[in-house]
């Protein structure tokens, strides 16, 4: 070996014994390079350096034989970048598809004790190569995509025999156990054809090297053997040891799958073992070779085998020779006895032989038995001499077995029949390979030798003769004028003057109902990722939507695409574009995955990194193409950049990573994305809605997709015509040439080749259609079919039979499929029949997207003309100009419109597509999906045929797993047990049904949602009553004043009207003789209005904007608790009690503080009791933090509440509480968890809002004095502790700031602007006022749109404040809430705190925006009956009752019950007040809304209050509610009232009612009856209020 020391630096070691001695490497037995130096050393991104991949080195049983080997040097591991290390194959070598393998180098001697890890660089030879000059072409030009397997699927073998660090315990096989030395874990990597690197066209030996145990002589191959038999046999290796192979190796094939389905047959389900089934056996080797040989007997002539079927027929013995077992281990019943043998005695080596013979003799010499005696070499030598002398003419497959001396067998069976092994072994190609196959044999002139041939065909030697005659003998004739000519790509040309076809058009752009429902699930999936815990997707930091479409590099598919999103109006939607369009802007969101694509990609990740508001969708169209994975093109780079470009785009490093980058990937066959290493999870799927439920066609327009299984449903009995078919003649035709060439692939090539030169549209329609046929026959995917591949895939029809269902066959006799455009002629190259690799996986520039894996393209009769549906899911193409230019009114689309064309199948993918299996299911629903993955186990259960999209995802997700060349291979290593990534999504549907116009219109909505996520309604409402204002001679006429001037603001008269737009149904104050007509006031609104008719405006949230639970954005992780330094609801409860006299009890509060809160509070000891909420000083001068503590009750808005503030407060240091009902408090909790609670006692679960303020106030300044008493100790007075707190509503989001321009102190000309500021800003600003501390409450204006410039002229008023006020807990120590209230409680407040000679300061020049919550709050509380469950609407007359009566009882607050009573029918109680506004009610020590067309006149009978003069008014009514004893009958006598006034008189209870009466001595002035006496509508036990009215003598 060559090496070097990373350590010291010296260079070239040549022995590792040498190497072992510098680096001391002290062992007990001799150092091997083999077993102690595993991998390669390799500098990451950061130049460190890391473990690389894999040492592949060649086993020591190589070294004798290595004359072709191609030893897999250094040279071939680059160092691997960090976006694709080799590091997913270095740890897990599991095997993958299996190439065409040449035994020029089949090892000897015994295995080695490490299996060997040899990387598979490629296949000794490739097929077909003559010539030393081809050798080097093909040298020179490599591809590296995946190979598949021959005659079948290779599942993960299992383990090496000492484990490898890293191998999953729960691969299929990694419990096999109980097999002989020879035959288990050592030849499960003779399987392993691709190791570590998929197989490439090198020239070298095998592919892979086979550690097998292996006697005797080697076998030589004949010359010319190909050229005598006419073909190469293929060897599947079976039980035990496979001799060597030398000579003429060029002229056979040997493959190691037969070996691997017999191993996958051994390994007992994990299903059986979870139920402790371990004692059913395997099936026997003997058992297997003797259904082998009964499966190849009765296979026809023009059959050729399936290792599935082969696969099947194991499964079924099995159970059958188990079933007892089985059943018991599935109905989970234990063994309690070793299972009895069957009925049927175990073969024995011995018999073997015999029955083998017995059974092939029925099969007329198809099977041809050998057994040896001492090893396969002579069974081996014995077929080749059998076959030089022609002796196997007739002989399709040949059984080699060796099984007399020794108890385990060795076997294998070559494929010798002509038809047979051509496809066997030509089915190996890749499309790659096969491009360059085709090249070759058209470089080597062979097209002149088959001109020759058919020139003994037909006189003239011409094949467009020939195949005119061939096509009227079958079709009849049909004059050429009538066929439709080909498409000239440029549009503008009409072809021959013809006139433009006028029966097809494209349809105008418009989203049909099934694109927009598809859009709105992929909008619902991406705001699940964004709702979920796991923060992968914050949706409300983004503002705008961008996106990249990635499409395979195929010209027709890029102009679709960019045809499609042009004419869509994305680009104008989402504001990435302006009006006029050109197209090259256009191209900017189109990415063609060439050799271009990593320039344009790495711009748009930058672009995704400097725009982290905007949401960057990256959309994967096509998404099953291209899934090898980068890793391979670590290797194979320099022979073509283009591997794996998908993987080392769209999976790198930077895309999975970046928070504002969505994946989406958009395909027609997603079955290789849905394995168990898939990327994307379950949950983000999304399947294309069935087109029929319950037998009822959902698409309305009378359209259809047109599928396989239509197609094959046209082939039953009972159709008139089938549409699927076989041509017997052609099929004979190619046979004929088949005798004459020995390459099946030669004939088909030179049959395309000679027909390529077309001299007349029928001649080229026809030749076409033929040469698509036979193309089919030869072309990769076709053959692969048959050899396990599964390329056709009907699949079991799910969801109208659909599923699994293959590219598309053009649309049905309903019409084009909707709202699709289909390809034009000029774009279709010759269709390939059923092939999921069409030719080539770079396509042509005409030829479509062909290399779809499993695109169905159709060739049709002329009748049908040609249509060739490619596999896209983009809709279809027109040239650039969008015009289809045609011959006569033959369009081709126009008769595929009418009826659908007419596919013809080689016999063999025929026989395969229309075959069912015992249930019903199509054959081929058993075979692989894709050719990128295999199966996990044999003991697989089958697809059903009623399985719907998600549950056969399901099946796939369990049952396949990636081969090492899928990208998805390595993501298991990825350290996460899931492996999803969280931003990935997966589209899925039939091709041409209109994903394209889904996913763009997806994007619409979901930049309409962004939009919507940035904005918010907020009420916008004019303040109301303004023409009612008291005009006063005192104004605060300095405009320009930031603060309010103590002494003048003093002089300013105290405005009772309420403003607020809320309050639009409350009863009007009266504070002096106003002459109120009744239309000043508008007309009271029905409850159920109450929140539907007020006007909202939608606002763009600002950068100060309060968010609820939903916005979650990097800034403000840490303050909502979700930062990874702090626990999740790490927080600590604290009871906190103060006693109140007007309660007679001690309340009894607590406190939930977070950890990253307690600095906030005092405590007698860490973690001891609470003492006291810290307090700044009126002094303090801090521009970094807020000084009042913020407040915010809230019920029923754990989610929707506005509690998040970081944005608000600009980033600035506050205290924000909580306050919350007890039973609410866990559900708060879990959504705010850093966040500071107080919680209520729970005697207030069902009290209202004044409760809240009640106990935040009385809290506040017990606080206070707690505080003053603290601080005292340290030398600070007691009247320079902060008392201000502030109490919010839970909606207030933004607040503002108007800038004016006064031009002068008194001057007229006044401007003003509104702009948006942080909370921060205002509070700072109002904290910062002069002589604060005067003031007992503080607010704002509530923003309206509406708002004129006398509003804002006067900086300052005097007057009611709403919703976000600051109170000076400290002034109106005396001043309470009303605990009771549920509505208008601070309208009560204000009115208190004004008659108690305090002053209310509102700031004109802020304002804050309250936001439209259409849950909690108000609306928490539910009036409903208590006895009934029928949700029967109670109407407010059924609020009250008399006492005593049989009324039903409600189930809500007594108090509720009264003020929603009082507020839609007090005219009841006040007959006279209706409409009187000259004649209000007397509402004493209260504020009670008594309905907008009834006035309230508020007096205090505190002494010394500051009540307004009522010597003038004459009062139509007097309301005393819960009266203390300060009212008394002296106090009520000052007032007049007018003749027939009414009083209503409120008391807790009966007995409360008559003293108030009899202490007021109001039997002097007013009348009572008994029937006047009302209670609330509750039962004894709620407390229900009671009402006294009277009429004024």
């Amino acid at each position: 070996f060559s090496g070097n020391c990373v350590g010291c630096g010296k260079k070239g070691f040549c022995y590792f014994t040498e190497f072992s001695n510098h680096i001391n490497l002290k062992l007990t037995t001799q150092p091997k390079k083999q077993k102690h130096l595993k991998y390669y050393l390799v500098r990451n991104a950061q130049g460190t350096l890391t473990k690389g991949p894999l040492i592949c080195w060649k086993g020591s049983e190589f070294r004798s034989r290595q004359t072709l080997a191609s030893t897999c040097s250094s040279s071939l591991f680059p160092p691997a970048e960090s976006s694709g290390p080799l590091a997913a194959f270095s740890s897990e070598p599991v095997p993958g598809p299996t190439p065409s393998i040449p035994m020029g180098a089949q090892p000897a001697g015994p295995a080695s004790e490490h299996p060997s890890l040899t990387a598979a660089v490629g296949p000794a030879v490739l097929n077909g190569r003559d010539s030393p000059k081809h050798q080097q072409l093909v040298k020179n030009d490599l591809s590296a995509m995946p190979r598949p397997s021959a005659l079948g699927i290779l599942s993960n073998s299992g383990p090496p025999k000492k484990r490898h660090k890293g191998w999953s315990p729960e691969s299929p096989s990694a419990a096999d156990g109980g097999y002989s030395q020879g035959g288990g874990n050592r030849a499960k990597y003779e399987s392993a054809s691709m190791s570590c690197v998929p197989q490439v066209g090198l020239v070298g030996p095998a592919s892979v090297t086979f550690p097998v145990m292996a006697s005797g002589e080697p076998v030589s191959v004949p010359d010319n053997l190909l050229k005598i038999c006419k073909a190469k046999p293929v060897i599947f290796k079976g039980h035990g040891n496979f001799p060597y192979l030398c000579g003429n190796l060029n002229d056979v094939v040997v493959s190691p799958l037969l070996y691997a389905c017999y191993q996958n047959s051994q390994s007992i389900s994990r299903a059986y073992e979870q139920y402790g089934a371990s004692t059913i056996q395997p099936i026997s080797e003997e058992t297997q070779l003797l259904l082998t040989v009964y499966y190849l007997v009765q296979l026809a002539a023009d059959q050729v085998p399936l290792m599935e079927d082969l696969e099947q027929i194991f499964l079924r013995s099995w159970r059958e020779s188990h079933l007892t077992e089985i059943r018991q281990s599935q109905q989970g019943q234990p063994q309690r006895c070793p299972p009895t043998p069957g009925a049927a005695a175990p073969v024995s080596s011995a018999q073997l032989p015999w029955l083998a013979g017995l059974a092939a003799s029925s099969g007329n010499n198809s099977v041809h038995i050998i057994e040896c005696t001492y090893s396969l070499a002579e069974g081996l030598s014995e077929m080749f001499r059998l076959l030089i002398e022609g002796k196997l003419a007739k002989t399709n497959y040949v059984v080699i077995v060796r099984a007399c001396r020794s108890p385990a067998i060795d076997s294998c069976v070559a494929v010798t029949g002509k038809y047979q092994a051509r496809i066997l072994s030509e089915s190996l190609l890749t499309p790659a390979e096969y491009q360059k196959e085709v090249n070759y044999e058209l470089v080597t002139g062979k097209v002149d030798s088959l001109g020759a041939f058919f020139s003994t065909l037909c006189p003239e030697g011409d094949i467009d003769i020939l195949l005119d005659k061939f096509h009227q003998e079958n079709q009849g004739h049909i004059p050429s004028s009538l066929t439709a000519s080909p498409v000239t790509k440029s549009a503008s040309l009409d072809v021959g003057g013809a006139p433009a076809c006028t029966s097809y058009s494209l349809e105008p752009h418009h989203i049909r109902p099934f694109q927009l429902a598809v859009a709105q699930k992929l909008l619902s999936h991406v705001c699940s990722i964004a709702d979920s815990s796991t923060q992968n997707l914050d949706l409300g930091s983004f503002e705008k939507v961008d996106f990249l479409i990635c499409i395979p590099p195929s010209e027709v598919t890029y102009q679709q695409t960019l045809f499609r999103v042009w004419h869509s109006g994305v680009l104008l939607e989402l504001g990435l574009e302006k009006e006029r369009m050109t197209k090259q802007r256009v191209e900017q969101y189109v990415l063609k995955l060439d050799a271009e694509a990593q320039t344009k990609f790495k711009s748009f990740l930058q672009n995704s990194f400097q725009n982290p508001h905007t949401l960057f969708v990256l959309i994967h169209d096509h998404a099953h193409w291209d899934l090898v994975s980068s890793a391979v093109h670590n290797l194979y780079s320099q022979s073509d950049p283009a591997v794996g470009l998908v993987d080392r785009l769209l999976n790198c490093r930077e895309v999975k990573e970046a928070p504002n980058i969505v994946t989406l990937h958009v395909t027609s066959f997603p079955y290789a994305l849905q394995t168990q290493h898939t990327l994307i999870s379950p949950y983000n799927e999304i399947h294309w809605p069935a087109s029929y439920s319950n037998g009822v066609d959902l698409y309305p327009e009378n359209k259809k997709y047109f599928g396989l299984s239509e197609f094959i449903e046209s082939t039953l009995s009972g159709h008139s015509l089938p549409l699927l078919r076989y041509d017997s003649s052609f099929e004979a035709m190619v046979t004929a040439l088949g005798k004459r060439y020995t390459s099946l692939l030669e004939v088909t090539k030179m049959l395309r080749s000679s027909t390529s030169e077309k001299r007349s549209p029928v001649k080229r329609e026809r030749s076409c259609s033929h040469d698509s046929v036979s193309s089919s026959l030869s072309s990769k995917a076709s053959s692969s079919a048959l050899c396990g591949e599964s390329s056709a895939q009907p699949g079991p029809p799910s969801q109208g039979e659909r599923a699994r269902s293959p590219q598309p066959c053009g649309p049905s006799e309903e019409g084009r499929v909707p709202g699709e455009r289909q390809r034009p002629q000029a774009s279709r190259g010759p269709p390939s029949v059923i092939s999921r690799h069409s030719p080539g996986l770079a396509p042509q520039p005409d030829s479509g997207l062909r290399a779809s894996q499993r695109s169905v393209q159709v060739s049709v009769t002329p009748s049908s003309s040609q249509l060739s549906s490619s596999g896209s899911s983009s809709s279809s193409v027109t040239p650039a100009a969008g015009t289809l230019v045609l011959q006569a009114s033959q369009c081709s689309m126009t008769k595929a419109c009418r009826q659908p064309p007419i596919v013809f199948l080689p016999k063999l993918v025929y026989d395969m597509v229309t075959a069912t299996d015992s249930s019903g299911l199509p054959k081929a629903a058993s075979l692989l999906p894709s050719h990128s993955v295999m199966w996990a186990s044999s003991f697989r259960p089958l697809l059903s045929k009623t399985m719907t999209s998600t549950e056969q995802s399901l099946y796939y997700r369990q049952w396949t797993v990636p081969r090492p060349n899928h990208m998805d291979y390595g993501n298991r290593a990825e350290g996460r047990v899931d492996g999803f990534h969280p931003r990935r999504l997966l589209l899925s549907g039939p091709p041409q049904i209109g994903k394209t116009g889904a996913y763009l219109q997806f994007l619409s909505i979901l930049s309409r949602m962004l939009i919507r996520l940035t904005e918010v309604d907020v009420y916008d409402e004019e303040e109301i009553n303004i023409n009612l204002r008291e005009e006063s001679d005192w104004h605060y006429l300095q405009l320009s004043d930031p603060w309010p001037d103590l002494e003048l603001f003093k002089k300013l008269p105290f405005d009772y009207i309420i403003h607020d737009p809320k309050y639009e149904d409350a009863s009007l104050i009266c504070s002096h003789l106003q002459s109120i007509k009744s239309e000043d006031r508008g007309p009271s609104r029905k409850p159920e209005e109450l929140y539907v008719r007020r006007q909202t405006a939608r606002m763009r949230l600002s950068k100060y904007a309060a968010y609820n639970t939903y916005h979650h954005c990097e800034q403000c992780q840490q303050y909502m608790g979700f930062h990874p330094r702090y626990q999740l609801y790490e927080s600590t409860l604290h009871a906190f009690a103060f006693s109140y006299s007007m309660l007679g009890e001690e309340i009894q509060l607590h406190f939930i503080i977070p950890k990253s809160k307690e600095h906030h509070f005092v405590f007698s000891q860490p973690g001891g009791q609470l003492e006291s909420m810290r307090l700044p000083l009126v002094t303090d001068k801090s521009h970094e933090c807020i000084k009042s503590p913020t407040f915010t009750p809230t019920t029923g808005r754990h989610e929707h509440g506005l509690f998040n503030l970081y944005h608000a407060m600009d980033g600035a240091s506050h205290l924000h509480v909580l306050v919350v009902k007890e039973y609410e408090m866990a559900i708060y909790k879990k959504y705010w968890p850093n966040h500071i609670m107080l919680v209520l006692p729970s005697i207030f679960n069902s009290a209202g809002v004044g409760a809240a303020h009640f106990l935040i106030k009385e809290l506040s300044y017990h606080n206070l004095e707690l505080e003053r008493n603290r601080q005292e100790e340290l030398g600070i007075k007691p009247q320079d502790i902060w008392p201000f707190i502030v109490i919010s509503d839970d909606s207030c989001v933004m607040w503002n700031v108007v800038d004016v321009d006064c031009g002068g102190e008194r001057s007229r000309e006044f401007s003003w602007s509104e702009r948006n500021v942080s909370l921060k800003h205002i509070m700072q600003h109002i904290e910062a006022s002069p002589n604060i501390t005067h003031y007992a409450l503080i607010g704002m204006r509530k923003w309206s749109s509406k708002t004129g410039s006398g509003e804002v002229r006067e900086p300052f008023s005097r007057c009611h404040v709403h919703d976000f006020i600051i109170l000076n807990v400290d002034l109106t120590q005396n001043v309470q809430y009303n605990q009771n209230r549920f509505m208008c409680d601070d309208v009560d407040f204000n009115l208190r705190v004004h008659s108690a000679g305090l002053l209310l300061c509102r700031f004109n020049r802020f304002s804050v925006m309250k936001k439209q919550i259409a849950v909690g709050g108000q609306r928490s509380f539910h009036i409903t009956s208590k006895v009934s469950d029928n949700p029967v609407p109670i109407v407010p007359a059924q609020y009250i009752c008399a006492p005593d009566s049989k009324h039903t009882f409600l189930a809500a607050p007594a108090q509720l019950l009264l003020e929603k009573f009082l507020q839609h029918l007090s005219h009841r109680f006040f007959p006279l007040s209706l409409k009187n506004h000259s004649h209000p009610v007397l509402s004493v020590d209260c504020y009670l809304n008594l309905g907008s067309q009834i006035s309230v006149c508020y007096v205090s009978s505190r002494p010394h209050s500051r009540n307004i003069s009522c010597s003038d008014f004459m009062f139509s009514g007097l309301l005393l509610y819960l009266c203390d004893s300060f009212v008394g009958a002296s106090f009520l006598k000052k007032f007049h009232f007018l003749k027939g006034a009414t009083l209503c008189v409120i008391c807790q209870d009966r007995n409360s009612l008559r003293q108030t009466v009899v202490r007021l001595e109001l039997e002097d002035e007013w009348q009572f009856r008994l029937r006047d006496e009302f209670q609330t509508a509750n039962a004894k036990e709620d407390r229900p209020l009671f009402f006294l009215t009277g009429r004024h003598i």
